[in-house]
């Protein structure tokens, strides 16, 4: 029963960003909607991780199962794609080595700036200079 309420939260979440697409005027998914509402409810607390932890685990794990679906689309769209294929595999390749160096690069700054954090204050929360030593 867990697991079906998780999923109905991640549902739910999803079908709000979907019905957002119809009031926005924006040329963007619902599934963006939906994650940038995710992520604004899981920073505020409105919805803590506990709730949509091991369904949310579950779906990162199968997720390779849901590039099949977009794999036979590419597939069955053979000849349209045939006349420009060089050009969506060169943006394939840059795009793909961008989002890399992008997403290495924030996740290094906030490993840095985590890690300030932490020798600042201790792995345990506490100020250095502490007694914490001293037993």
């Amino acid at each position: 029963m867990k697991y079906m309420r998780q999923f109905g939260i991640i549902l739910g979440v999803t079908c709000v960003g979907e019905m957002i697409k119809y009031f926005v005027p924006l040329p963007i998914p619902g599934s963006i909607y939906g994650l940038v509402l995710m992520l604004v409810l899981l920073t505020t607390k409105i919805i803590k991780i506990e709730q949509v932890k091991e369904v949310g685990e579950f779906l990162i794990e199968i997720m390779p199962l849901m590039f099949i679906p977009a794999a036979v689309g590419l597939l069955t769209s053979w000849k349209q794609l045939q006349s420009i294929l060089v050009p969506v595999v060169i943006i394939t390749v840059v795009t793909t080595f961008v989002v890399m160096i992008v997403t290495g690069k924030v996740t290094d700054s906030l490993l840095q700036s985590g890690g300030k954090e932490e020798m600042k204050h201790g792995s345990d929360g506490s100020e250095f200079g502490d007694d914490r030593n001293r037993h």
